[in-house]
């Protein structure tokens, strides 16, 4: 694991706080979560994270249907359900957790699925998901703490005086809204399905509950979600969303990112969720580097900052702090049973060596200026199914051998950001395993005259993933 210093990049602020980012990517291989799939490992309950990026690839399968004709949402509303549930659990849904004869989340089918009609949380957003199909919009809007207005695209109140912003990127950011703000941002939901009231409506624990979704969106198999905690949410601003499609015939969704910019008082962040070119021959790497280099050219964040003295970035490398997970699909450049044997002695430094990835990067032809973390954990693809044997171990799988390799990555950009872990999951549910890191970044907050003056403590914001009508291409749906 790599740790550096915090530069002093907040020179001009007059304060800076630390807060905790965590970050995984899973490829879940196309499967749909079940009720009994546990997330508990996945985001343990004793992690004391300030901010959650989660990111999936092939959420659905990557079949023509779903990429040229409708997108399947079904799987990312499941997810969303129970992805609340872990960030949310309370202390009672802990102990029933310890009492459950499921100890792992591996893959089951539904006939070894348990019958969670008999939870005490049935009634939970969460487990409601799986008895219903409600849109992705309809379910993000589920999860919001407080009803009421939207937290706004940009919340930077044009009044406030300009020597307070001489130096600052990014004003005030704290969520304001206007009385003549209009109500027509709350749209109703399109034809067809209704979140039922007691999604809406909310019970009391759920009201209580710590982290508030942020953002979500999906673009075919990928799939992206933000969750802040609760007392953060009104100090976020800029919430933008771009798609990035580099699969078939370079343009489509089966291949490509989704990027997510905000500001979080003073500081702009960016997560990049991708999933790149696959392939292992010679030359893919190639294809990969080229990815990358189109996702950081055609990434454009729109201008919605409504005061003309600050500066919002609008593409990926302006930004303060960037963080950039996926599945990256670069592999190893050995011969599967040249792999295998590194493998059987846990010679990682040796196999890393051979990593596309890092050869990549220090050629200067790909991710120059990003950082990654040591890697202390196994390749994490490709495994048979549930199993901890990679696929071609054994005869029956090796018409789908691939030569394990660290394909699943988080890379960072930026001053202010140091990591404190960096490794793999055990889940057997897909053929790769999720890569988690925990990250604390500095934040730059506005002095307490200016912060004091522009505080609205009554105000609700009601959060969700949609923020103001615009392109669908970044805002979520």
């Amino acid at each position: 694991m790599e740790y550096s210093s915090f530069p002093s990049s907040l020179q001009n602020t007059a304060n800076a706080q630390t807060y905790r980012i965590f970050v995984a990517t899973w490829n879940v291989g196309g499967k749909t979560p079940h009720g009994g799939l546990n997330l508990n490992d996945f985001l343990p309950a004793d992690d004391p994270s300030d901010i959650y990026v989660l990111g999936f690839q092939e959420i659905v399968p990557l079949n023509a249907g779903n990429v040229l004709v409708i997108e399947d949402n079904e799987p990312a509303t499941k997810w969303l359900g129970l992805i609340n549930q872990a960030l949310n659990r309370t202390q009672e849904t802990d102990a029933a957790d310890c009492m459950s004869t499921q100890t792992d989340y591996s893959f089951t089918s539904p006939a070894n699925t348990p019958n969670i009609s008999t939870s005490k949380d049935l009634k939970s957003p969460g487990n409601l998901l799986f008895f219903q199909k409600p849109s992705l919009k309809a379910v993000s809007r589920s999860f919001r703490i407080v009803q009421g207005r939207r937290l706004k695209s940009c919340n930077c109140p044009s009044e406030v005086s300009r020597k307070y912003y001489r130096d600052s990127c990014f004003g005030c950011q704290q969520a304001y809204t206007r009385k003549d703000d209009s109500s027509e941002d709350e749209a109703e939901e399109p034809d067809g399905f209704m979140v039922p009231d007691l999604a809406i409506d909310m019970p009391s624990s759920v009201k209580q509950q710590k982290y508030s979704l942020i953002a979500s969106k999906q673009m075919v198999g990928i799939f992206v979600t933000v969750w802040l905690r609760r007392e953060l949410v009104p100090f976020v601003g800029h919430l933008r969303i771009s798609c990035v499609g580099r699969g078939i015939m370079g343009c489509l969704g089966n291949k490509g990112c989704i990027s997510v910019s905000l500001s979080l008082h003073q500081t702009s962040f960016c997560f990049v969720c991708s999933h790149l070119a696959s392939g292992e021959k010679e030359g893919d790497e190639r294809r990969r580097n080229s990815d990358v280099i189109e996702i950081l050219k055609n990434t454009q964040f729109p201008r919605i900052c409504r005061s003309p003295s600050r500066r919002v970035p609008e593409k990926i490398l302006g930004h303060d702090r960037i963080i950039w997970l996926g599945d990256l699909n670069y592999r190893i450049a050995l011969s599967y049973s040249e792999t295998r044997k590194l493998l059987e002695y846990n010679d990682w430094d040796a196999l890393f060596k051979k990593d596309q990835l890092k050869i990549e990067i220090e050629a200067g032809r790909v991710f120059k200026g990003w950082k990654e973390g040591k890697i202390f954990f196994p390749p994490t693809y490709k495994y048979s199914d549930n199993s901890d044997a990679y696929a071609g171990e054994v005869a029956t799988s090796k018409k789908k051998r691939r030569t394990p390799a660290w394909c699943d990555r988080i890379l960072w950009h930026g001053d202010g950001i140091v990591q404190l872990c960096y490794i793999c999951g055990e889940s057997r549910f897909s053929d790769h395993r999720p890569v988690c890191a925990v990250f604390s970044v500095e934040v730059g907050v506005p002095d307490a005259r200016l912060r004091n003056g522009l505080s609205t403590p009554n105000m609700k914001v009601g959060v969700e993933e949609l923020l103001s009508s615009g392109s669908s291409d970044y805002f979520p749906h």
